[in-house]
């Protein structure tokens, strides 16, 4: 189950209108610091950048190289303490469609490890002790100490 709120579009598909949903300068702000922490190496600045823009990140978390979060609504991500995010990985808080467009926060418990390559889509929660696979994506929930991977996400063994 997702957790996202929902809300109606006009005439015309959602993402003309996404001015109207978040403000354009708290967007700038967040595209430059997400896409300045794709590169730092260094795990604390990085953690320190994303806490700046309204995320929640734990302790010893570490993100790795090219990670993407949401630049609408970062401060609808908390990750947990000691949990890995593969490369090239994404989070993402919202979603535009042509009819409307939706929110929800997304929870990645304490001690998950993702895999590189993921997709994690809105008002999912992963619980804690959770792996999920590369290259796979997250449209539900996850729960704890759980291995799970692919297209949508399914259990595995």
């Amino acid at each position: 189950m997702r957790r996202v709120k929902r809300h109606q579009a006009g005439e015309v598909n959602s993402l003309w209108f996404w001015y109207k949903t978040v403000n354009p300068l708290k967007v700038v702000l967040n595209f430059i610091v997400i896409y300045i922490a794709r590169f730092i190496p260094h795990l604390p600045l990085k953690n320190s950048l994303y806490r700046i823009i309204g995320m929640k990140v734990g302790k010893n978390v570490s993100v790795g190289l090219m990670a993407m979060f949401d630049i609408f609504f970062p401060e609808l991500i908390e990750i947990g303490d000691n949990t890995i995010i593969g490369y090239n990985s994404t989070v993402l808080a919202h979603e535009y469609m042509v009819k409307e467009w939706g929110k929800g926060k997304v929870v990645i418990g304490n001690d998950v490890t993702i895999g590189a390559n993921v997709t994690i889509l809105a008002g999912v929660v992963i619980g804690d002790g959770a792996t999920v696979s590369a290259c796979s994506l997250v449209n539900r929930d996850v729960p704890e100490n759980s291995f799970v991977g692919g297209i949508p996400i399914k259990p595995l063994k």
